[in-house]
């Protein structure tokens, strides 16, 4: 059924078939009501807007929640789109509902710029999961909401499009998995791969047509032989053959840099049955009839993972020598794998129970000790977002589960941020190994701790966690900011001497506190500290406080340009007269989000706001600076990494695709490998981030191109390589024991 077509009345049938006793009052009530607020108007598609929450509502009824949860979804969107106030809302449908759908309404800001922009979609998300915390359904309703978003994308413009498809894919795929909420997980990741890589879907759908078509046999063979095997051995179950979904594939075969035709675990079959006991010997029996491949046997049934999810998978080598992948699970396994939390999700006076709250437990982690800076907030939750695959356990067997290279430091921030503080080295598997040693699954970790131990900036470099992170650098950053407010203070002394301004005078008359208020800041110490992080010169604070006979004449302020090649300016908002200039780890372009860095005697360094520096440890908030890309045309040098299956004249090929959509090859570096396969690293110059997207389309575009990227294929450069010659990372610190 279409949205165009689907009616309230589906709506609610579809919730009476789990829940009989449901409250058909309250949710004709939210229909009604929200069909009257939006009544007019229209979706970009040029639908009633009234379709978008019916979809949303039907949405979450497939996911068979309740009645207060599809209420919200008929009304998501009201405070946000409407004239209806909260005040109304919450009179009409009472406190919970008003809380939740404020929770999902977006902070809108009028501002262009990056960082502006980061603010409100911080803040958005932090109050999202702050609401999260307390119900659950609230991030489901977002869920839900993104989905219908994401399936009608379409009519919106171009970069829209690919905006919404990035925090798709970096923030709400990954929620949806942390809540084991497979199928959303699955088509969100798909639909933004559709937007992100079109190209790239295009030939996968295709590719995938093709062999799936040849394969077609193949799985109807593998599904009889399974289901025979289950019928003979008396075990009652179900066989489901399926290819897995795309970005998956996609995924795989850019991290192998192989081909379609390379991948031949593509396929994976899904075996139901209803015990435990069922689960283990179905494995036994597989086994018999194929053999396993080493290290691909997981049991997930007997250590679940943090989403609740369980099953066994195996990788057998099947008929004609292909290999491919068994899920083995109960019926109740299968339920959580597809609906994740929303399959126990209940709700009993209004509360939820137990272990049910134990399951969203570390949405409170997201926000937990979270600083202010936007940027370092939204890396964070991201960071947080990745799913967890080592297992490690304390001396005492309690298991700790962490993302890939997590190290003794995330271990250790895991137990108690005290013992993270005084780490200063660890066990693993009873030998001492340094602390950025990565942890491996089934690793014992003890902890080895001195109470002369502090953090030190460069457990940044290899802690992974965000945890472990956040409190690294608050404790860093404390000290920094120590050091900057007392350097602030003979900054401004020193300035006020020379221009003749009296340092009691000013601290006599309160006047630092008025002009630490005129500033923008609420302490005296704040309006110290950015003079001592270069963020404001004292010459400039103290300038209109001095008679007028003894200021020096000023010219007019002006934006100077940045340091390109062939020179798009690069303006510094606020600020009059800096150098701007292109970090060399990342290279930004014009289209990019871009962030600044006030380095010490070079001007501000400008990253793109994606930059691996920028999100690991290089940049202190307090040295960061608006910065937007300015009207004059340029052209940048770009590296084009393109891995392929070697064959007279592809070079040939991979350079006519290039210099047909403009781009300037200026050089060219090729290596071709004994298994047939090469690689070649370009430097080309184009206009802006689109001119690249363009680039890279036409060269994927290559018969036998595997893959192609605009990174290069040599290690990033370490957050000091970023900084201009001579210029340091921020000091670290020294000094006695912080509180937790």
């Amino acid at each position: 059924m279409t949205e165009s077509l689907l009616r309230f009345e589906d709506i609610l049938e579809m919730v009476a078939s789990y829940k009989p006793d449901c409250d058909e009052d309250l949710l004709r009530r939210a229909y009604v009501f929200s069909a009257m607020a939006h009544r007019g108007q229209v979706r970009v598609s040029g639908e009633p807007y009234l379709v978008h929450p019916l979809a949303v509502a039907r949405i979450l009824a497939e996911m068979r929640l309740d009645e207060l949860a599809i209420a919200t979804g008929f009304l998501h969107d009201l405070l946000e789109d409407t004239w209806v106030s909260e005040s109304e809302l919450e009179a009409q449908f009472g406190e919970k509902i008003a809380a939740q759908v404020r929770a999902l309404t977006k902070i809108s800001t009028m501002e262009r710029s990056f960082a502006a922009r980061a603010a409100a979609q911080a803040e958005t998300f932090r109050r999202m999961l702050l609401a999260s915390v307390e119900d659950v359904r609230v991030i489901l309703v977002k869920l839900a909401d993104r989905l219908h978003n994401m399936r009608t994308l379409h009519f919106l413009p171009e970069a829209k499009r690919r905006a919404i498809a990035a925090e798709t894919l970096e923030i709400y795929a990954p929620i949806a998995h942390r809540l084991g909420i497979g199928r959303i997980k699955a088509e969100l990741e798909d639909l933004a791969f559709a937007q992100l890589y079109p190209e790239d879907h295009r030939r996968l759908v295709e590719e995938l047509q093709q062999r799936e078509d040849a394969a077609g046999s193949l799985i109807e063979e593998i599904r009889t032989t399974l289901v025979g095997m289950l019928e003979e051995h008396s075990i009652p179950g179900e066989v489901r053959g399926r290819i897995k979904h795309l970005y998956s594939i996609w995924s795989k075969l850019n991290r192998q840099g192989v081909g379609v035709d390379r991948v031949y675990d593509f396929l994976a079959f899904r075996v139901i049955v209803q015990t435990v006991p069922q689960c283990y010997a179905t494995l036994g029996l597989v086994h018999q009839l194929w053999r396993p491949v080493p290290g691909r046997i997981k049991d997930y049934i007997a250590m679940p993972k943090p989403n609740a999810y369980q099953s066994l998978h195996t990788s057998v080598i099947g008929p004609s020598g292909h290999p491919f992948e068994i899920q083995i699970r109960t019926h109740d396994m299968d339920e959580i794998a597809e609906r994740g939390i929303a399959a126990h999700w209940m709700y009993k006076e209004g509360r939820a129970r137990p272990q049910d709250a134990e399951r969203v437990a570390w949405l409170r982690s997201l926000v937990e000790g979270q600083q202010e800076n936007p940027r370092e907030f939204l890396d964070s939750l991201k960071l947080n977002l990745y799913p967890e695959e080592v297992y490690t356990f304390t001396p005492k067997g309690e298991v700790y589960a962490f993302q890939r290279g997590a190290t003794p430091i995330d271990f250790a921030y895991r137990i108690h941020t005290e013992v993270g503080h005084h780490c200063v080295g660890a066990r693993v598997n009873g030998r001492l190994v340094p602390l950025r040693t990565p942890l491996e699954n089934g690793d014992i970790v003890e902890i080895l701790t001195s109470p002369s131990q502090v953090p030190s900036r460069d457990w940044l470099e290899f802690a992974v966690t965000a945890r472990a992170k956040n409190k690294i650098r608050a404790w860093v950053k404390s000290g920094e900011k120590e050091q900057a407010i007392e350097a602030g203070r003979r900054l401004l002394d020193r300035e006020a001497r020379k221009l003749g301004v009296g340092w009691k005078q000013l601290r006599d008359d309160k006047k630092l506190a008025e002009l630490a208020a005129e500033h923008g800041f609420g302490k005296v110490e704040e309006l110290f500290a950015a003079i001592g992080f270069g963020r404001l010169s004292p010459r400039e604070l103290l300038g209109p406080r001095l008679p007028a006979e003894a200021e020096a004449p000023r010219g007019p302020a002006r934006e100077l340009p940045a340091t390109v090649t062939t020179g798009a300016v690069i303006l510094v908002k606020g600020q009059a007269g800096l150098l701007t200039f292109r970090a060399r780890c990342c290279n930004p372009l014009p289209g990019d989000d871009i962030v600044g860095y006030i380095t010490r005697g070079r001007g501000v360094a400008v990253h793109a706001a994606s930059c691996a520096n920028v999100r690991r440890l290089l940049l202190s908030a307090e040295r960061e600076v608006e910065v937007e890309w300015g009207s004059e045309e340029g052209s940048y040098a770009v590296p084009l990494h393109v891995t392929f299956e070697d064959r007279p004249g592809i070079l040939a090929g991979i350079s006519q695709a290039i210099t047909g959509e403009g781009g300037d090859i200026r050089s060219c570096h090729l290596a071709t490998h004994d298994a047939g396969s090469g690689t070649v690293d370009f430097v080309v110059q184009v206009r802006d981030r689109e001119h690249v997207r363009r680039v890279i389309a036409a060269v994927r575009g290559v018969a036998n191109v595997l893959t192609a990227d605009s990174r290069s294929s040599r290690r990033l450069r370490s957050p000091e390589a970023a900084l201009p010659a001579g210029e340091a990372s921020p000091p670290r610190r020294r000094g006695q024991r912080m509180p937790n």
